[in-house]
């Protein structure tokens, strides 16, 4: 399958061939742990799930397509990805991080891998002075989320790739609240790009999982050994739901970003909200960049109500559409408070996070639904 199709139809048909021996149009999800061999070392290619099964490689293939890049990896979960691709840095050498990146991600890097005896800084990536400025001669990983979670800043992915490079650096790019519908990084320079397609890929609140694509083939044979070696792999049927979700991928992220612009519009003029932060709206200081390397500007969308702590909780919790819960992605629209729940964490580092900010993952709903839930919560 070429890459010379449109993403829309890569969605459908990258890496998924009708099955050779009934015809099936879709994957068949291959429940077994195990492949009979016609001799001692003699496969067809499979030999323990582990190591490869079918239905994970039609999806490794799909996802590697629809970022356009040669190579793609699955994983159990987005944060056992991140974990593998650490994995490449080596103790007493350094990673460059942004200053606003998923709680999870933040845990892993501070309190498992510096342990381990890797060292980690952490600046706003959207100031390229600042990054040029904290780089080390043993920076070996530039890690960037664009847009960030949840504060939603945006950050010139072709700029830092460029950067990280003339430092003897590589970039990896955690591309989960953009899905390559909306931006492609490895287009821009990035040399990794990594997702939990527990979110937009997957799409439907049902599956949990991550992915890695790259186009360094000595990094990804580096990193297959690795998912191999530590086995945090996907189950079939988990490569089978997040494949399914991949085919409607397009039409879903077209939704989602309209739909969180109407309602960011709206926030932006409702007099119980001081300030929000969607990449789609001309005040943001990102606006240009993302213009310039997305597609979309997506279904997230933060927002400081006019009041305190006790008054963002009030509203979280009134909501009857907006589900009060953890994750994205999904076609049902969710809030929450990043504070105390995604991002706890961080509670007590440079990287807190305002108690009074709301996240919005905005779904599939009629739009005019979402807003009169909002309006009803907020005038609570």
């Amino acid at each position: 399958m070429t890459n010379q199709l449109h993403l829309e139809t890569l969605a459908i048909h990258a890496g998924q061939t009708p099955d050779p021996t009934t015809g099936a149009v879709m994957t068949p999800i291959y429940q077994t742990s195990t492949f009979v061999q016609n001799g001692v070392g003699q496969h067809k290619g499979y030999e323990y799930a582990r190591t490869g099964n079918p239905t994970r490689t039609a999806l490794e293939a799909c996802l590697a397509a629809l970022e356009g890049a040669h190579y793609g990896l699955c994983f159990a979960s987005g944060m056992a990805a991140i974990d593998t691709v650490l994995r490449l840095v080596k103790p007493g050498q350094h990673v460059l991080a942004g200053n606003d990146v998923y709680g999870g991600t933040y845990r892993l890097f501070v309190r498992v891998l510096s342990e381990y005896g890797l060292h980690f800084d952490f600046v706003d990536m959207s100031d390229l002075d600042r990054v040029r400025a904290a780089l080390k001669p043993n920076t070996r990983l530039v890690w960037l989320e664009t847009p960030t979670n949840p504060l939603l800043q945006i950050a010139d992915i072709a700029a830092l790739a460029e950067i990280a490079h003339a430092a003897g650096a590589q970039l990896a790019v955690d591309n989960t609240f953009a899905s390559p519908y909306l931006q492609q990084p490895i287009g821009l320079g990035a040399d990794f790009v990594i997702h939990s397609t527990t979110k937009y890929l997957g799409g439907h609140s049902d599956v949990v999982g991550g992915a890695i694509v790259t186009n360094d083939i000595a990094a990804h044979e580096r990193l297959k050994f690795l998912q191999n070696a530590v086995g945090a792999v996907p189950g079939p049927l988990d490569c089978f739901l997040t494949l399914r979700g991949l085919k409607t991928l397009p039409l879903r992220m077209e939704r989602h970003s309209a739909n969180a612009q109407r309602i960011a519009e709206f926030l932006a003029d409702h007099p119980g909200v001081k300030q929000v932060v969607y990449p789609g709206l001309n005040d943001h200081p990102g606006h240009r960049v993302a213009q310039k390397q997305m597609r979309l500007y997506g279904g997230m969308i933060s927002f400081l109500p006019v009041g305190d702590a006790t008054t963002a909780k009030r509203i979280v919790e009134r909501t009857q559409i907006f589900a009060l819960a953890e994750s994205l992605g999904g076609v049902e629209s969710l809030i929450e408070l990043p504070a105390p729940m995604t991002h706890a964490s961080v509670a007590g580092s440079p990287l807190q996070v305002d108690p009074t900010l709301i996240r919005l993952s905005v779904g599939l709903e009629h739009v005019d639904d979402l807003i009169a839930d909002l309006q009803q919560a907020l005038a609570a």
